[in-house]
């Protein structure tokens, strides 16, 4: 029997390190997820044939694995690439950049650095080395951001000790007085600055939109359009 008309698609994950990258680049399906798919799968093309579609081959090498994942009707087979945001790969990193479909460009939500360097490293990286290749702005960690909203609200109300057992991260990013989490507004006005696709915020730990944003990274690259010109001003929070 024919194997399915599956199209392959290369989408690279890149921004600062300690960002969730590795989160969204392994295995992206959870148990559940897989099912789901698998059931779309089936009722798309014969049963013998799902083996093929639904294979997953995850490779250590360069940070790359493959998922198959149906998109309006369609079985897309998406390899992955996780980049390292360290300066020490500055110069190694744009060699995994080369027939890019699309960028997954991602900061943390309650991490303002992250986000600050989206403007002023990553978005000139990915312009220099793979120009007009669509890119997907991706705030990660709201699992996090939402933690950090409701004790921020509890102290409001009077909870003096809303932080004492926050995740390490919130904690953190408490204690530096003059900076907050990331609100979506900042990041919609960040990606239209840098002509981004989409901007979406997502939760690697509770797959919360994980799977929306590659549908859109997907929608990307079938339904492209032309980007806007990406404006000079900066993407900081004051």
């Amino acid at each position: 029997m024919a194997q399915p008309n599956v199209q392959s698609l290369k989408c690279v994950v890149t921004g600062d390190g300690a960002v969730g990258k590795v989160r969204i680049s392994k295995p992206t399906l959870s148990s559940s997820l897989s099912n789901s798919i698998a059931t779309a799968v089936k009722n798309l093309i014969e049963t013998d044939a799902c083996e093929f579609v639904l294979r997953a081959a995850p490779d250590t090498r360069a940070g790359w694995m493959q998922e198959i994942l149906m998109v309006d009707g369609k079985p897309i087979s998406l390899g992955l690439w996780d980049t390292a945001g360290q300066e020490d790969y500055d110069r190694l990193r744009p060699l995994s950049y080369p027939q890019t479909d699309v960028f997954l460009l991602c900061f943390s939500l309650i991490n303002p650095a992250s986000f600050d360097n989206v403007r002023s490293k990553w978005y000139p990286e990915i312009d220099h080395h793979a120009p007009n290749i669509p890119i997907i702005l991706v705030g990660t960690k709201l699992d996090l951001k939402e933690e950090y909203d409701r004790r921020e609200d509890a102290e409001k109300n009077g909870d003096r000790h809303a932080f004492e057992n926050a995740s390490k991260e919130v904690k953190e990013l408490k204690e530096k007085k003059r900076q907050r989490p990331i609100e979506f507004r900042d990041g919609l006005a960040c990606a239209r600055e840098i002509g981004a696709y989409k901007y979406l915020v997502c939760s690697a730990l509770t797959q919360s939109n994980l799977k929306g944003v590659f549908d859109e990274a997907i929608r990307a690259v079938l339904n492209p359009r032309p980007p806007p010109k990406a404006k000079k001003s900066k993407c900081t929070v004051l």
